[in-house]
């Protein structure tokens, strides 16, 4: 949904949710004109970088999950621990962010953002020297906790900066990075993470313990120098960030506060849809991750790196969902694109449950086209007519990310029971729950 003058609330997947504000507003809140604004040009450029940096953190997870299952002779439910540890730190590390964002502007959460990020990149490193599972985590936990520091700013500023008329056309190319860089994660975790060869877990337990010690070893050290390059690069952005002008932020206090809090949650479609919001986050998020364990389990033969580009097919599809959406919202109202959508995603995650094989792995991977709407979709209806309270709203939806971390884990925990076709029915579950708050949102509209 775009407009051309609005504030902007900030989310995990690098989308934006819209109260819309006149021009004059903007102009008046923000201090400048368009041409005054051309000056921050570079600082739109280094927040453009930002959505990309990101995207390739959040889908590089999807490989460690691969890696580690095999590196560390992990169930499903322990790689679970991979996306527990990321999401908490966006939980946890939101609300700071967000108060350091406004007590303190744009370039200083920035440049903590990217030193937090840069740092849980370079821990990776005697992470690997120890080869020990739970450092790699909390290096994890330290990046997340960067990222929701990113995250919680870029948005807002790339609305900002300029002249208010394009803040649509700046957010558009600046989500446009986001994808991009969730494609550059997986295709970094191919190519420089996962082996070229194949191990399953029973050729690992018949090696002779010195050469499964020395295979182990090495499987853990093939992620310390794509992480050691990435933390440099981080780093040389924060660096960047030190020397580029940013406006000053200006937080309007109207609605704010806990008693923002208890009042938005008096409606029913908002807490509504922190429920759906937490379900879809869920199934995105676990449906990515055990994206490669299900391909190996389903087609014989299949290694990690293999795999991987049925991931990255997911991804593309992803992101071309989300410019066939945004077409389709022209003629067709939200809440009912987003019922179809969750629908189909359902049963083409059911067909993966129960049929399995190639056309299990392939509804799979399209089932990626058919959630690519619903997050910015449930953001934007349950924001809908909260008017000053839109920025409480805001917020607990984005806590509803959490959902990552602990669906995420339920269908690792069903996985070690009964199978991962069978945990598949976790993010068949949470779809409907998305339906449902989607017949509500049709009602109430």
């Amino acid at each position: 949904m775009f407009i051309s003058t609005a504030r902007w609330a900030a989310t995990p997947a690098g989308n934006a949710v819209v109260a819309d504000k006149s021009d004059a507003a903007v102009e008046e809140e923000c201090g400048m004109k368009g041409e005054q604004a051309r000056g921050f040009r570079p600082a739109i450029i280094l927040t453009v970088v930002l959505f990309f940096l990101w995207g390739m953190a959040n889908n590089l997870n999807d490989i460690l999950i691969a890696q580690f299952r095999r590196a560390f002779s992990l169930s499903d439910f322990e790689t679970s621990f991979v996306q527990q540890a990321f999401y908490i730190g966006y939980f946890v590390f939101a609300i700071p962010a967000a108060i350091v964002a406004r007590k303190r502007g744009y370039k200083t959460a920035i440049v903590i953002g990217l030193t937090l990020y840069g740092i849980g990149a370079l821990l990776f490193y005697p992470a690997g020297h120890y080869g020990e599972y739970r450092y790699f985590l909390a290096a994890l936990f330290v990046i997340a906790s960067g990222l929701a520091f990113l995250e919680t700013t870029a948005n807002p500023l790339i609305a900002e900066l300029g002249d208010p008329a394009g803040a649509a056309r700046r957010l558009t190319l600046a989500q446009a990075a986001n994808p991009v860089g969730t494609v550059a994660g997986v295709l970094i975790g191919k190519y420089f993470i996962l082996s070229e060869l194949g191990h399953d877990p029973a050729q690992i337990a018949v090696m002779a313990p010195a050469a499964r010690t020395a295979l182990l070893r090495e499987e853990v050290a093939a992620v310390q120098l794509p992480y050691l390059a990435i933390g440099l690069v981080v780093l040389a952005v924060a660096v960047a960030a030190l020397l580029v002008r940013f406006p000053r932020h200006r937080d309007e206090a109207e609605g704010a506060g806990l008693a923002g809090v208890a009042s938005v949650l008096r409606q029913p479609v908002l807490r509504f849809a922190v429920i759906a919001q937490f379900f879809y986050v869920g199934a995105q998020v676990g449906l990515w991750s055990y994206t490669i364990r299900y391909a190996q389990a389903n087609v014989a033969g299949m290694i990690e790196r293999s795999a991987a580009d049925y991931l990255f097919a997911s991804l593309v599809l992803f992101g071309i969902g989300r410019f066939v959406g945004s077409a389709l919202m022209a003629r067709i109202a939200s809440a009912t694109l987003l019922a179809v959508f969750a629908t189909v995603a359902a049963l083409l995650t059911l067909v993966a449950a129960f049929v399995g094989g190639e056309p299990g792995l392939w509804a799979l991977v399209a089932a990626s086209f058919f959630m690519s709407v619903q997050f910015p979709t449930i953001f934007a209806l349950g924001l809908r007519g909260l008017g000053p309270l839109a920025q409480s709203g805001a917020s607990l939806i984005v806590m509803a990310i959490i959902g990552g971390a602990v669906l995420t884990g339920a269908m690792g925990r069903v996985s070690d029971l009964a199978g991962i076709n069978m945990a598949l029915l976790v993010p068949v579950l949470s779809f409907a729950v998305v339906l449902s708050f989607a017949r509500m949102a049709a009602r109430r509209a």
